[in-house]
């Protein structure tokens, strides 16, 4: 036992896996160091994070060259055996390496950042965290409605990127279009309608409008497309039941049910001002005609029924 002790580690090898294994225990104690004292010390919570990411790439990228500088002379002979087994660890690992390529794409391109809303893999929410292989959502949706958090944390992996289309709700344009309708009875003064929800809905979403014509601005110079109209737009229809208002708007796009309660509240209140002049439609029926009913009663039956 003592031999087989003292030939152990006599080789060269044994040697040099206590390095590699020590090396990786340092990193590793230095990168939670770092990590604990950057959250102590540093406020902003971006900035935290993405201190913290790279603290963590670059303890990964540093393991990695000294492992492979440790054992550089096994590496060279190790490499006929590599490119064989390569074709197999590649068919086995594709999922693995296309979720790394799009973490890959994702950093480069730009299909998203932390903090924006996107809909990835048939889940909307916003992303919290981009790692190698997966990206991390706070969910959005499902059967909260409007754009509420669930409270679920959704990880999906960044090869989705490659496979489905990625919705970015604020990526260049933190802003969305939205639009809601107002039934209003037939009767009303239908200008005066016009006239109250344009300048509802201005009051309360001005605050975006020079906001928005910015950001557009700087997609015009980014993208080829068309101006856009960014001021809210009230046009009106008519449908079998009421006269039919649509308004639409800029919105910032965490700010969407928000906003439409604002309106809607806004609407009410100006509507009722108006002492019936515009009055809000709701479903109604109306009885034309009184149709005809014939009874008949058969006499036969009806003496038969007396006897009896």
């Amino acid at each position: 036992m003592e031999k087989f002790l003292e030939r152990l580690l006599s080789d060269p090898l044994i040697d040099k896996l206590i390095y590699a294994i020590a090396t990786v225990a340092i990193i590793i104690i230095l990168v939670v160091f770092f990590k604990r004292y950057l959250a102590r010390y540093i406020k902003d919570t971006d900035t935290r994070y993405y201190a913290r990411k790279y603290i963590s790439f670059i303890g990964f990228v540093l393991a990695f060259l000294l492992i492979g500088a440790i054992f550089s002379e096994r590496i060279g002979k190790l490499t006929v055996v590599l490119g064989v087994a390569g074709a197999g660890v590649a068919f086995a690992l594709q999922e693995v390496i296309a979720s790394f390529a799009g973490w890959f794409a994702i950093s480069v391109s730009g299909f998203y950042r932390i903090g924006d809303r996107v809909q990835l893999g048939g889940i909307k929410g916003d992303v919290i965290d981009i790692g190698l292989l997966r990206s991390t959502l706070m969910e959005c949706g499902e059967w909260v409605k409007s754009d509420q958090y669930t409270g679920r944390i959704v990880r999906i992996a960044n090869s989705f990127v490659f496979k489905e289309p990625v919705f970015n709700y604020s990526g260049d344009f933190p802003f969305l279009w939205d639009e809601i309708t107002v039934p209003v009875k037939y009767g009303s003064d239908h200008e005066h309608a016009r006239k109250i929800l344009r300048q509802v809905t201005e009051e309360t979403v001005g605050d975006y409008i020079a906001s928005a014509k910015h950001a557009w601005s700087d997609m015009l110079m980014k993208f080829r497309i068309e101006e856009a109209k960014i001021e809210p737009a009230v046009t009106i229809m008519l449908n079998d039941n009421w006269i039919e208002f649509s308004v639409r708007y800029a919105v910032d796009y965490k700010s969407r049910r928000l906003v439409k309660d604002r309106l809607f509240t806004r609407i009410l209140e100006e509507f009722a001002r108006t002492d019936g002049r515009v009055s809000i439609a709701s479903t109604t029926l109306h009885l034309v005609e009184t149709p005809v009913i014939d009874v008949r009663i058969d006499e036969k039956a009806r003496k038969s029924q007396d006897k009896t």
